[in-house]
Parts: C-alpha cells; structure tokens; sequence
C-alpha cells in the first residue's frame, strides 16, 4: 500500500532529497576552495622561483587568504580575487546545459556551487580606491557529482565546458588558474574614452584633491561584453 502524499510528507521528502543534495554541493564547493588555495600556494611558489633575482623584489606576487571564502593573488599590476558563493544555484531551462544528457537524466545534477573570479587593479586596493571596477572574468561551477565547467572570457569559456565528462579535481584546478593568469595578464589597461572623462564635478575635484583619485578600471568607459555569455543561474538555497 502506497504512503498517502501528504504536505508533511512531501516536505520530508524534499528535506530528504534536494535538501540533502545542495548539502553535499555546498561541501563539494568548500572542498574544491580548499584544493584552490593549495593550488594557488604552490603556483605562486614556483612562480617566485622562476623570475630572475634581480625582478623578484620589484614585480609583486603573493597571495592572501582574506577570509574563508574569500582568495587574493596579486600578480605585477593586477589582484585576482576568488570568491566562493555560499549559496547553491540551478541553472534557468534556457541555459544550454539542459541540451546535455548528463542533466536530462538526472536535473539534480543541474545545481551547482559557484567560484566567481574578478579582475582588479592592484592600485585599486593599494591607494583604497573605492569606486575602482574589477571585472567578472570567470565563474566556476560544481556539483554534486563534482562534475565541473566554466563560464569564461575567451579560452576559459571553451575549455572547460565538458560538464558531462570533467571531474574537478587539483590538476583541473591548475590549468584554470593558469587560464585565469594569462587573461588577467593580457588583459591591459585602456585610456579611458574621452567623453568619459570630459566633464569633472566640484565634488569629485575636491574628492581629487584630497588624494582620492577618479575611478579607474581596466576598460572605464568601454563596453566589457561577456564573451560565450550565458544565462544567469537561480539561487536555489
């Protein structure tokens, strides 16, 4: 004799499955962080050791846990932070990960943990630049299988988009970072558009003179479109 579905039992039976399944994205999340951060310590140790000595002490780069969520890597002119969601995300139906079998098969596979990676200025933080812009470079996703893919500009969006095959895992962890460096790297500063800048207020010459200097970001009066840009993933936790 079947159970009668009840909304208690249909509440139990939630707590039971979803619940229990974002539990268990959420810890795969912290885990991957976790691995994250000894990859990066290990990457910027092999990286002091290979610049020449004489270019050691004047080019930056060091890395800085800020919190538990929360990573740093400065590198020459640039601050790469990490960022790690707390939350857990499904992703909206039109999203193309809902083409791949993987999902169709089981749409809990679907719910993700997010790493988000941002782009700054070092001096952004250096001269406690406020109003400076960091961009969205990157945003990695896992689940409860600790299947991965990432959301990227340029080579991040396409080699690292097999969701249904990649486990994440610290070897994968390297070559992203390595992805993320090389674009944060060659991702240079532009002269801000002219009509951008044409005009100055009262305040923002008084906020000049009192050493806080106009916002400055890598593309400040540039369109910064997304490259391969998907649709944004729901918060589901």
């Amino acid at each position: 004799m079947s159970k009668q579905q009840t909304p208690f039992n249909t509440i139990v039976d939630t707590i039971s499955t979803k619940s229990v399944m974002k539990q268990k994205v959420f810890e795969n999340t912290r885990v991957v962080f976790s691995d994250l951060q000894e990859v990066i310590k290990q990457t910027i140790e092999e990286l002091k050791k290979s610049l020449p000595e004489a270019e050691k002490n004047n080019i930056p780069i060091d890395y800085k846990i800020t919190h538990n969520h929360e990573i740093r890597v400065t590198i020459a002119g640039d601050v790469i932070v990490f960022l790690m969601h707390t939350n857990v995300f499904q992703f909206d139906t039109s999203h193309s990960m809902w083409k791949s079998s993987y999902v169709q098969e089981d749409d809990m596979r679907s719910y993700c943990g997010i790493i988000y990676v941002y782009n700054f200025l070092k001096d952004s933080f250096k001269y406690e630049r406020q109003r400076d812009l960091g961009y969205l470079i990157g945003r990695i996703f896992v689940n409860k299988d600790n299947h991965y893919f990432v959301e990227g500009k340029r080579q991040m969006g396409f080699l690292y988009n097999d969701f249904q095959n990649a486990v994440i895992d610290k070897k994968e962890l390297r070559k992203i970072l390595e992805s993320v460096l090389m674009y944060a790297l060659g991702f240079d500063l532009f002269i801000p558009a002219y009509d951008t800048m044409k005009q100055v207020s009262v305040y923002e010459m008084m906020e000049i003179s009192k050493n806080s200097p106009m916002p400055t970001a890598k593309r400040l009066g540039y369109q910064f479109s997304a490259d391969n840009a998907q649709p944004e993933a729901k918060k589901r936790r």
